[in-house]
Protein backbone atom coordinates (compact mmCIF):
# COMPACT_ATOMS: atom_id res chain seq x y z
CA UNK A 1 0.00 0.00 0.00
CA UNK A 2 1.46 3.38 -1.01
CA UNK A 3 1.12 6.22 1.47
CA UNK A 4 1.05 9.90 0.41
CA UNK A 5 3.36 11.82 2.74
CA UNK A 6 2.73 15.49 3.52
CA UNK A 7 5.57 17.98 3.60
CA UNK A 8 5.22 18.25 7.38
CA UNK A 9 4.97 14.54 8.23
CA UNK A 10 7.60 12.92 10.44
CA UNK A 11 7.77 10.21 7.78
CA UNK A 12 9.18 12.78 5.34
CA UNK A 13 12.93 12.26 5.34
CA UNK A 14 13.52 15.97 4.74
CA UNK A 15 12.85 16.48 8.45
CA UNK A 16 15.37 13.86 9.58
CA UNK A 17 18.80 14.83 10.92
CA UNK A 18 20.50 12.64 8.28
CA UNK A 19 19.79 12.01 4.58
CA UNK A 20 17.66 9.13 3.34
CA UNK A 21 20.63 8.02 1.25
CA UNK A 22 22.40 7.01 4.49
CA UNK A 23 19.92 4.16 4.95
CA UNK A 24 20.22 0.77 3.25
CA UNK A 25 17.53 -1.08 1.34
CA UNK A 26 15.41 -2.49 2.78
CA UNK A 27 14.80 -0.43 5.92
CA UNK A 28 11.51 0.25 7.66
CA UNK A 29 10.16 2.78 10.11
CA UNK A 30 7.99 1.01 12.69
CA UNK A 31 5.89 1.62 15.76
CA UNK A 32 4.48 4.81 17.19
CA UNK A 33 6.04 7.17 14.65
CA UNK A 34 4.14 5.45 11.81
CA UNK A 35 0.90 5.37 13.78
CA UNK A 36 1.11 9.03 14.81
CA UNK A 37 2.06 10.21 11.32
CA UNK A 38 -1.00 8.50 9.86
CA UNK A 39 -3.12 10.16 12.54
CA UNK A 40 -1.58 13.56 11.82
CA UNK A 41 -0.03 13.69 15.28
CA UNK A 42 3.45 15.10 15.62
CA UNK A 43 5.64 16.73 18.22
CA UNK A 44 8.62 19.02 18.18
CA UNK A 45 10.99 16.15 18.98
CA UNK A 46 11.51 13.32 16.48
CA UNK A 47 11.57 9.77 17.81
CA UNK A 48 12.34 7.41 14.93
CA UNK A 49 12.47 3.60 15.15
CA UNK A 50 13.98 1.64 12.24
CA UNK A 51 14.10 -2.09 11.64
CA UNK A 52 16.76 -3.57 9.36
CA UNK A 53 17.37 -7.20 8.40
CA UNK A 54 21.07 -7.09 9.37
CA UNK A 55 23.90 -5.02 10.86
CA UNK A 56 21.70 -2.72 12.96
CA UNK A 57 24.44 -1.69 15.42
CA UNK A 58 26.98 -1.10 12.66
CA UNK A 59 24.49 1.09 10.78
CA UNK A 60 23.73 3.16 13.88
CA UNK A 61 27.43 3.59 14.64
CA UNK A 62 28.16 4.71 11.08
CA UNK A 63 25.36 7.32 11.09
CA UNK A 64 26.46 8.63 14.48
CA UNK A 65 30.08 9.03 13.32
CA UNK A 66 29.07 10.62 10.02
CA UNK A 67 26.91 13.26 11.72
CA UNK A 68 28.78 13.81 15.01
CA UNK A 69 25.85 12.43 17.01
CA UNK A 70 25.69 10.44 20.23
CA UNK A 71 25.73 6.66 20.05
CA UNK A 72 24.80 3.95 22.55
CA UNK A 73 24.15 0.22 22.30
CA UNK A 74 20.83 -0.49 24.05
CA UNK A 75 20.82 -4.28 23.69
CA UNK A 76 23.84 -6.05 22.23
CA UNK A 77 22.15 -9.47 22.13
CA UNK A 78 19.10 -8.23 20.23
CA UNK A 79 21.19 -5.74 18.24
CA UNK A 80 19.46 -2.49 19.20
CA UNK A 81 21.38 0.80 19.16
CA UNK A 82 20.48 4.47 19.52
CA UNK A 83 21.75 7.59 17.79
CA UNK A 84 21.05 10.84 19.63
CA UNK A 85 20.79 14.18 17.82
CA UNK A 86 19.93 17.56 19.42
CA UNK A 87 16.29 17.34 18.31
CA UNK A 88 15.83 13.66 17.51
CA UNK A 89 16.42 10.16 18.82
CA UNK A 90 16.87 7.40 16.25
CA UNK A 91 16.80 3.72 17.22
CA UNK A 92 17.97 0.91 14.94
CA UNK A 93 16.94 -2.67 15.69
CA UNK A 94 17.59 -5.98 14.04
CA UNK A 95 14.45 -7.48 12.56
CA UNK A 96 13.01 -10.19 14.82
CA UNK A 97 11.96 -13.34 13.05
CA UNK A 98 12.46 -14.51 9.51
CA UNK A 99 10.62 -11.62 7.88
CA UNK A 100 9.31 -8.12 8.50
CA UNK A 101 5.80 -9.50 8.87
CA UNK A 102 7.01 -11.93 11.55
CA UNK A 103 8.58 -8.96 13.36
CA UNK A 104 5.34 -6.97 13.23
CA UNK A 105 3.35 -9.94 14.52
CA UNK A 106 5.39 -9.84 17.75
CA UNK A 107 4.04 -6.39 18.66
CA UNK A 108 1.32 -5.38 21.10
CA UNK A 109 -1.53 -3.72 19.17
CA UNK A 110 -2.37 -3.62 15.49
CA UNK A 111 -1.99 0.19 15.28
CA UNK A 112 1.62 -0.27 16.41
CA UNK A 113 2.26 -3.17 14.02
CA UNK A 114 2.65 -1.19 10.80
CA UNK A 115 5.88 -0.43 8.96
CA UNK A 116 6.78 2.26 6.44
CA UNK A 117 9.44 1.94 3.74
CA UNK A 118 10.87 5.47 3.26
CA UNK A 119 12.48 4.49 -0.06
CA UNK A 120 9.31 3.22 -1.73
CA UNK A 121 6.70 5.03 0.46
CA UNK A 122 5.07 1.64 1.01
CA UNK A 123 3.00 0.92 4.12
CA UNK A 124 3.28 -2.67 5.32
CA UNK A 125 0.14 -3.50 7.32
CA UNK A 126 -0.43 -7.25 7.64
CA UNK A 127 -2.80 -6.97 10.64
CA UNK A 128 -5.21 -4.22 9.62
CA UNK A 129 -3.74 -1.52 11.81
CA UNK A 130 -4.58 1.26 9.34
CA UNK A 131 -8.26 0.30 9.42
CA UNK A 132 -8.16 0.21 13.24
CA UNK A 133 -6.72 3.73 13.18
CA UNK A 134 -9.70 4.87 11.14
CA UNK A 135 -12.04 3.11 13.57
CA UNK A 136 -10.13 4.64 16.49
CA UNK A 137 -9.86 1.15 17.93
CA UNK A 138 -7.08 -0.43 20.00
CA UNK A 139 -6.93 -4.14 19.16
CA UNK A 140 -4.36 -6.67 20.37
CA UNK A 141 -2.19 -8.60 17.97
CA UNK A 142 -2.51 -11.70 20.16
CA UNK A 143 -3.06 -12.77 23.75
CA UNK A 144 0.36 -14.41 23.68
CA UNK A 145 2.02 -11.07 22.94
CA UNK A 146 0.27 -9.38 25.87
CA UNK A 147 1.25 -12.18 28.24
CA UNK A 148 4.87 -12.06 27.04
CA UNK A 149 5.20 -8.54 28.44
CA UNK A 150 2.39 -7.94 30.96
CA UNK A 151 3.09 -4.20 31.07
CA UNK A 152 1.25 -4.15 27.74
CA UNK A 153 -1.94 -4.88 29.72
CA UNK A 154 -1.67 -1.50 31.43
CA UNK A 155 -0.20 0.17 28.36
CA UNK A 156 -3.47 -0.54 26.55
CA UNK A 157 -5.23 1.92 28.85
CA UNK A 158 -2.41 4.45 28.60
CA UNK A 159 -2.57 4.36 24.81
CA UNK A 160 -6.36 4.52 24.93
CA UNK A 161 -6.04 7.82 26.81
CA UNK A 162 -3.16 9.04 24.68
CA UNK A 163 -4.92 8.41 21.36
CA UNK A 164 -8.53 8.78 22.56
CA UNK A 165 -9.21 5.28 21.20
CA UNK A 166 -11.62 2.64 22.47
CA UNK A 167 -10.15 -0.72 23.47
CA UNK A 168 -11.79 -3.48 21.45
CA UNK A 169 -14.12 -5.67 23.54
CA UNK A 170 -12.21 -8.91 22.93
CA UNK A 171 -8.97 -7.16 23.87
CA UNK A 172 -10.53 -5.84 27.08
CA UNK A 173 -11.72 -9.32 27.98
CA UNK A 174 -8.25 -10.75 27.33
CA UNK A 175 -6.62 -8.08 29.49
CA UNK A 176 -9.00 -8.92 32.33
CA UNK A 177 -8.13 -12.63 32.03
CA UNK A 178 -4.42 -11.86 32.15
CA UNK A 179 -4.66 -9.07 34.74
CA UNK A 180 -2.89 -11.00 37.48
CA UNK A 181 0.30 -11.04 35.42
CA UNK A 182 0.83 -7.33 36.11
CA UNK A 183 2.54 -8.28 39.38
CA UNK A 184 5.44 -9.64 37.33
CA UNK A 185 6.30 -6.17 36.03
CA UNK A 186 8.90 -3.97 37.72
CA UNK A 187 7.38 -1.18 39.80
CA UNK A 188 9.27 1.52 37.90
CA UNK A 189 7.65 0.46 34.61
CA UNK A 190 4.19 0.35 36.18
CA UNK A 191 4.74 3.79 37.70
CA UNK A 192 5.53 5.27 34.29
CA UNK A 193 2.25 4.08 32.78
CA UNK A 194 0.19 5.08 35.82
CA UNK A 195 1.79 8.51 35.92
CA UNK A 196 0.60 9.18 32.39
CA UNK A 197 -2.96 8.17 33.29
CA UNK A 198 -3.05 10.24 36.47
CA UNK A 199 -2.00 13.37 34.59
CA UNK A 200 -3.83 12.96 31.28
CA UNK A 201 -7.19 14.77 30.86
CA UNK A 202 -8.77 11.48 29.65
CA UNK A 203 -6.96 9.43 32.26
CA UNK A 204 -9.79 8.95 34.75
CA UNK A 205 -11.98 6.76 32.53
CA UNK A 206 -8.96 4.69 31.55
CA UNK A 207 -7.97 4.27 35.21
CA UNK A 208 -11.49 2.99 35.88
CA UNK A 209 -11.09 0.54 33.01
CA UNK A 210 -7.73 -0.62 34.35
CA UNK A 211 -9.31 -1.13 37.78
CA UNK A 212 -12.18 -3.14 36.29
CA UNK A 213 -9.60 -5.29 34.49
CA UNK A 214 -7.85 -6.05 37.80
CA UNK A 215 -4.68 -4.09 37.01
CA UNK A 216 -4.71 -1.71 39.99
CA UNK A 217 -5.55 -3.86 43.01
CA UNK A 218 -2.09 -5.43 43.18
CA UNK A 219 -0.49 -1.99 43.60
CA UNK A 220 -3.26 -0.13 45.43
CA UNK A 221 -4.12 -2.81 47.95
CA UNK A 222 -6.77 -0.76 49.77
CA UNK A 223 -8.70 0.15 46.62
CA UNK A 224 -12.50 -0.30 46.73
CA UNK A 225 -15.46 0.88 44.63
CA UNK A 226 -15.61 3.90 46.95
CA UNK A 227 -12.13 4.96 45.91
CA UNK A 228 -13.18 4.68 42.27
CA UNK A 229 -16.34 6.70 42.99
CA UNK A 230 -14.20 9.47 44.45
CA UNK A 231 -11.85 9.34 41.47
CA UNK A 232 -14.75 9.63 39.00
CA UNK A 233 -16.20 12.54 40.99
CA UNK A 234 -13.12 14.77 40.90
CA UNK A 235 -13.31 16.04 37.31
CA UNK A 236 -16.97 17.19 37.39
CA UNK A 237 -16.38 18.61 40.86
CA UNK A 238 -13.49 20.76 39.62
CA UNK A 239 -15.62 21.96 36.68
CA UNK A 240 -18.42 22.97 39.07
CA UNK A 241 -16.06 24.72 41.51
CA UNK A 242 -14.35 26.58 38.65
CA UNK A 243 -17.52 28.65 38.25
CA UNK A 244 -16.67 30.30 41.56
CA UNK A 245 -12.88 29.89 41.69
CA UNK A 246 -11.90 30.35 38.05
CA UNK A 247 -8.20 29.75 38.72
CA UNK A 248 -8.76 26.32 40.26
CA UNK A 249 -8.19 24.24 37.06
CA UNK A 250 -5.09 26.32 36.27
CA UNK A 251 -3.62 25.86 39.75
CA UNK A 252 -4.25 22.12 39.59
CA UNK A 253 -2.19 21.90 36.40
CA UNK A 254 0.86 23.64 37.92
CA UNK A 255 3.95 21.41 38.09
CA UNK A 256 4.71 20.50 41.67
CA UNK A 257 8.15 21.05 43.11
CA UNK A 258 9.93 18.87 45.61
CA UNK A 259 10.75 20.99 48.61
CA UNK A 260 14.13 19.46 49.23
CA UNK A 261 15.40 19.91 45.67
CA UNK A 262 13.08 22.56 44.15
CA UNK A 263 12.83 20.40 41.03
CA UNK A 264 9.77 18.95 39.38
CA UNK A 265 9.13 15.27 40.15
CA UNK A 266 9.30 13.11 37.06
CA UNK A 267 7.09 10.37 38.46
CA UNK A 268 3.63 10.35 39.98
CA UNK A 269 3.60 13.94 41.24
CA UNK A 270 4.09 16.02 38.11
CA UNK A 271 0.97 18.16 38.67
CA UNK A 272 -1.40 18.78 41.55
CA UNK A 273 -4.34 17.36 39.60
CA UNK A 274 -2.53 14.12 38.83
CA UNK A 275 -1.22 13.88 42.36
CA UNK A 276 -4.75 14.30 43.73
CA UNK A 277 -6.03 11.47 41.54
CA UNK A 278 -3.21 9.31 42.84
CA UNK A 279 -3.90 10.15 46.49
CA UNK A 280 -7.61 9.34 46.13
CA UNK A 281 -6.70 5.71 45.40
CA UNK A 282 -4.48 5.38 48.47
CA UNK A 283 -5.32 4.07 51.92
CA UNK A 284 -6.61 6.82 54.22
CA UNK A 285 -4.07 5.84 56.87
CA UNK A 286 -0.97 8.00 56.23
CA UNK A 287 1.50 5.19 56.94
CA UNK A 288 -0.26 2.79 54.57
CA UNK A 289 -0.50 5.47 51.88
CA UNK A 290 3.23 6.02 52.18
CA UNK A 291 3.91 2.27 51.99
CA UNK A 292 1.91 1.95 48.77
CA UNK A 293 3.94 4.69 47.14
CA UNK A 294 7.15 3.13 48.39
CA UNK A 295 6.14 -0.08 46.59
CA UNK A 296 5.60 1.95 43.43
CA UNK A 297 9.10 3.45 43.80
CA UNK A 298 7.76 6.97 44.26
CA UNK A 299 10.04 9.73 45.47
CA UNK A 300 10.37 10.57 49.15
CA UNK A 301 8.64 13.88 48.46
CA UNK A 302 5.65 12.10 46.92
CA UNK A 303 5.41 9.66 49.81
CA UNK A 304 5.58 12.38 52.45
CA UNK A 305 3.16 14.66 50.61
CA UNK A 306 0.54 11.93 50.18
CA UNK A 307 0.83 10.99 53.86
CA UNK A 308 0.53 14.69 54.76
CA UNK A 309 -2.74 15.10 52.84
CA UNK A 310 -4.34 12.18 54.65
CA UNK A 311 -2.98 13.33 58.00
CA UNK A 312 -4.38 16.86 57.60
CA UNK A 313 -7.73 15.74 56.19
CA UNK A 314 -9.56 15.22 59.54
CA UNK A 315 -8.58 18.74 60.61
CA UNK A 316 -10.01 20.51 57.57
CA UNK A 317 -13.22 18.49 57.81
CA UNK A 318 -14.06 20.11 61.14
CA UNK A 319 -16.96 22.60 61.01
CA UNK A 320 -14.99 25.65 62.18
CA UNK A 321 -11.31 26.44 62.60
CA UNK A 322 -9.69 29.29 64.45
CA UNK A 323 -7.35 31.66 62.63
CA UNK A 324 -4.43 30.04 64.42
CA UNK A 325 -5.51 26.56 63.30
CA UNK A 326 -6.03 27.76 59.72
CA UNK A 327 -2.64 29.51 59.69
CA UNK A 328 -0.72 26.40 60.70
CA UNK A 329 -2.72 24.19 58.30
CA UNK A 330 -1.84 26.48 55.40
CA UNK A 331 1.76 26.48 56.55
CA UNK A 332 1.89 22.68 56.48
CA UNK A 333 -0.09 22.12 53.29
CA UNK A 334 1.29 25.03 51.23
CA UNK A 335 0.85 24.28 47.49
CA UNK A 336 -1.09 21.10 48.30
CA UNK A 337 -3.96 23.13 49.79
CA UNK A 338 -6.38 22.94 46.81
CA UNK A 339 -5.88 19.17 46.62
CA UNK A 340 -6.56 18.92 50.35
CA UNK A 341 -9.82 20.87 49.95
CA UNK A 342 -11.00 18.70 47.06
CA UNK A 343 -10.09 15.54 48.94
CA UNK A 344 -12.11 16.81 51.90
CA UNK A 345 -15.19 17.33 49.74
CA UNK A 346 -15.24 13.91 48.06
CA UNK A 347 -14.42 12.12 51.31
CA UNK A 348 -17.40 13.68 53.09
CA UNK A 349 -19.94 12.53 50.51
CA UNK A 350 -21.55 9.10 50.48
CA UNK A 351 -21.62 7.22 47.17
CA UNK A 352 -24.71 6.45 45.13
CA UNK A 353 -25.24 3.63 42.66
CA UNK A 354 -25.28 4.65 39.02
CA UNK A 355 -27.20 2.90 36.28
CA UNK A 356 -24.04 1.10 35.24
CA UNK A 357 -23.69 -0.25 38.79
CA UNK A 358 -20.50 1.74 39.35
CA UNK A 359 -20.73 3.74 42.60
CA UNK A 360 -20.56 7.48 41.94
CA UNK A 361 -20.74 10.57 44.08
CA UNK A 362 -23.64 12.94 43.54
CA UNK A 363 -22.39 16.38 42.44
CA UNK A 364 -25.33 18.17 44.08
CA UNK A 365 -24.57 16.44 47.37
CA UNK A 366 -20.90 17.38 47.10
CA UNK A 367 -21.80 21.02 46.49
CA UNK A 368 -24.09 20.92 49.51
CA UNK A 369 -21.24 19.54 51.61
CA UNK A 370 -19.09 22.36 50.29
CA UNK A 371 -21.36 25.00 51.78
CA UNK A 372 -20.85 23.53 55.23
CA UNK A 373 -17.75 23.89 57.37
CA UNK A 374 -14.47 25.49 56.46
CA UNK A 375 -13.97 24.42 52.84
CA UNK A 376 -15.51 27.48 51.16
CA UNK A 377 -13.59 29.74 53.51
CA UNK A 378 -10.42 27.78 52.90
CA UNK A 379 -10.67 28.08 49.11
CA UNK A 380 -11.67 31.75 49.30
CA UNK A 381 -8.61 32.47 51.41
CA UNK A 382 -6.28 30.46 49.18
CA UNK A 383 -7.37 32.29 46.03
CA UNK A 384 -7.17 35.70 47.68
CA UNK A 385 -3.51 36.78 47.43
CA UNK A 386 -4.14 39.49 50.03
CA UNK A 387 -5.45 37.09 52.67
CA UNK A 388 -2.94 37.11 55.53
CA UNK A 389 -3.99 33.76 56.97
CA UNK A 390 -3.25 31.82 53.78
CA UNK A 391 -0.51 34.14 52.51
CA UNK A 392 1.17 35.75 55.51
CA UNK A 393 3.49 38.71 55.05
CA UNK A 394 5.54 40.10 57.89
CA UNK A 395 5.46 43.78 58.82
CA UNK A 396 8.86 43.31 60.41
CA UNK A 397 11.99 41.25 59.80
CA UNK A 398 13.86 39.09 62.26
CA UNK A 399 16.81 41.49 62.13
CA UNK A 400 14.58 44.43 63.03
CA UNK A 401 13.20 42.51 66.01
CA UNK A 402 16.69 41.59 67.21
CA UNK A 403 17.82 45.22 66.97
CA UNK A 404 14.69 46.75 68.55
CA UNK A 405 14.46 44.24 71.41
CA UNK A 406 18.20 43.60 71.78
CA UNK A 407 17.76 39.87 71.23
CA UNK A 408 20.24 37.31 69.91
CA UNK A 409 19.53 35.17 66.87
CA UNK A 410 17.69 31.96 67.72
CA UNK A 411 14.40 30.03 67.61
CA UNK A 412 12.69 32.68 69.71
CA UNK A 413 12.88 35.16 66.82
CA UNK A 414 10.93 32.71 64.63
CA UNK A 415 8.28 32.32 67.34
CA UNK A 416 7.85 36.08 67.59
CA UNK A 417 7.54 36.44 63.80
CA UNK A 418 4.89 33.72 63.73
CA UNK A 419 2.86 35.44 66.47
CA UNK A 420 3.11 38.76 64.63
CA UNK A 421 1.78 37.14 61.44
CA UNK A 422 -1.10 35.62 63.41
CA UNK A 423 -1.91 39.02 64.91
CA UNK A 424 -1.82 40.52 61.41
CA UNK A 425 -4.22 37.86 60.13
CA UNK A 426 -6.58 38.67 63.02
CA UNK A 427 -6.41 42.38 62.16
CA UNK A 428 -4.82 43.31 65.48
CA UNK A 429 -1.73 45.05 64.05
CA UNK A 430 -1.19 46.92 60.78
CA UNK A 431 2.10 48.78 61.05
CA UNK A 432 5.78 48.29 61.83
CA UNK A 433 5.43 50.20 65.09
CA UNK A 434 2.48 48.09 66.17
CA UNK A 435 4.39 44.93 65.28
CA UNK A 436 7.39 45.93 67.41
CA UNK A 437 5.09 46.90 70.29
CA UNK A 438 3.37 43.54 69.98
CA UNK A 439 6.74 41.79 70.03
CA UNK A 440 7.77 43.62 73.22
CA UNK A 441 4.51 42.72 74.92
CA UNK A 442 4.76 39.08 73.78
CA UNK A 443 8.31 38.82 75.07
CA UNK A 444 7.31 40.40 78.39
CA UNK A 445 4.35 38.07 78.92
CA UNK A 446 6.46 35.03 78.12
CA UNK A 447 9.24 36.17 80.46
CA UNK A 448 6.69 36.51 83.27
CA UNK A 449 5.20 33.11 82.46
CA UNK A 450 8.65 31.53 82.64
Amino acid sequence: MGVPISAFSALNSQHWPFPLSALPRPVYLVGGIVRDALLGRQGDYLDLDFVVPENAIELARHIARSHQAGFVVLDADRQIARVVFPHATVDFALQEGSSLEADLRRRDFTVNAMAYNPHSHELVDPLGGHLDLQRRCLRMVSAHNLAADPLRLLRAYRQSAQLNFQIEAATQACIARLGGLITQVAAERVQSELSYLFHHPQGTSCLVGAWQAGLLSSWFTAITPLHIARLVAIDPLVSALAQRWTNLPVVLQYPLKQKETATKPEGLGRSLWGFLRLCILLDSHPDQAENTLRTLKASRWEMRSAALLWRLLPQVQRPRLTIREQYFLYKEAQDLWPALMLLAIVCRTEPTLSLSALPTLCLDRMMAELEQGTIVEGLDQFFDPHNLTAHPRSLVTGREIMQALNLPSGPQIGEILTEIQLAQAAGEIQSLEAALAFARQWLKSHAQGA
